[in-house]
């Protein structure tokens, strides 16, 4: 696949590694010329994770499970933690925290954890999904994994309000989560990434602005700006730029073409919710996430990259963002062109 990519240096020092939907009018012609096949074609919210590399014994890394649960009972996580089966060095492994960590299990395969461990110093893997076997659970990551309130559409074309969860989840993160992994794996503190997608970009970021430190590398796959009425390009950016003071991290932000020129032909428009999401995501222009690594390549101590990918729409942009990423800090291929193992790719091959 052929990119177009942006990298760009702060005035930090340090070496960079990588480098609206249109009006009411548009909406209804293009209602009028969309197949009547696109319903096929829209996430399944129920759709199961199948088995996985964690279900397959490995001659490259060993897999472990463990569950964390809030202090009220009511909120409960499941995190996989995938150790190089190589010594780990005096520091500890680097490692790759992903959200979503279910669906992200499936974007594995055997062959990509050969290529993984084959590296000089391997990285440690932290899947952090949910104790059911949704590849999305679109109620939880929701409540988790946006930083306020804001309005979500429901299957009848409403919207209700939801979400504010992100500092409770960074809690979880700190406090319960990042501490039994430390348990069960040597980590190198000065070598962590945070990875998410969408509603998980969004959480990515929001973490490097009110937590900076807790990761070296934070990676955006198309971070859903629009939450929340497009806030968090407003206040909570200002006091980051503010704030930030020279502290060093890298910066992955990556987009869809699609997301970019609002591609709709993949989306069954007849469909209520679909109309109320297109309307939501208008909060902010679709070209949002290239003028959010513009600004933040400014700030002082950062490293950013912006990396745009020919063709895709957002669904896809979970794999070809994982990739990118792993590709960026581990140093394996660049695989963001292949196809995802939810497509029906065997993960044990």
């Amino acid at each position: 696949m052929s990119d177009r990519m942006h990298t760009r240096r702060s005035k930090s020092h340090h070496p960079i590694r990588l480098a609206t939907l249109a009006a009411a009018t548009g909406l209804l012609l293009a209602l009028q010329a969309v197949p009547t096949t696109a319903a096929a074609q829209q996430r399944n919210p129920a759709r199961a994770i199948g088995e996985t590399v964690a279900d397959h014994a490995s001659r490259h890394y060993a897999f472990e499970r463990f569950e964390v649960t809030s202090r009220d009972g009511l909120r409960s996580w499941r995190v996989h933690v995938a150790v190089p089966k190589s010594p780990a060095p005096a520091s500890g492994y680097p490692a790759l925290w992903m959200l979503d960590g279910n669906a992200a299990l499936v974007e594995f395969d055997d062959a990509l954890l050969a290529e993984l461990a084959a590296q000089p110093v391997p990285h440690a893997l932290v899947f952090v999904g949910y104790p059911n076997d949704l590849r999305i659970d679109s109620e939880a990551r929701t409540r988790d994994y946006t930083p306020f309130e804001g309005e979500r559409p429901v299957r009848d074309g409403t919207t209700i309000v939801g979400g504010g969860g992100a500092d409770a989840m960074l809690e979880t993160i700190e406090r319960a989560i990042r501490p039994e992994v430390a348990r069960r794996v040597p980590i190198d503190p000065a070598r962590q990434t945070l990875w998410g997608h969408s509603l998980a970009g969004l959480f990515t970021l929001h973490t490097l602005y009110t937590r900076t430190g807790a990761f070296d590398t934070y990676a955006a796959g198309s971070p859903s700006l629009w939450w929340g009425d497009g806030a968090m390009l407003g206040a909570p950016e200002r006091r980051f730029v503010a704030n930030n003071a020279g502290r060093p991290a890298r910066v992955l932000i990556g987009l869809g073409e699609g997301e970019r020129t609002r591609q709709v032909a993949h989306r069954d428009l007849s469909d209520p919710r679909v109309q109320v999401h297109l309307r939501r995501i208008e909060a902010a222009p679709p070209d949002s996430a290239h003028r959010l690594a513009d600004r933040l390549s400014g700030v002082d101590g950062l490293q950013v990259a912006y990396r745009e990918f020919p063709g895709l729409t957002h669904g896809p942009m979970f794999r070809a963002s994982l990739m990118w990423t792993l590709h960026a800090v581990a140093g394996i291929a660049d695989h963001s062109d292949t196809p995802s193992h939810a497509d029906g790719v065997d993960p044990g091959r």
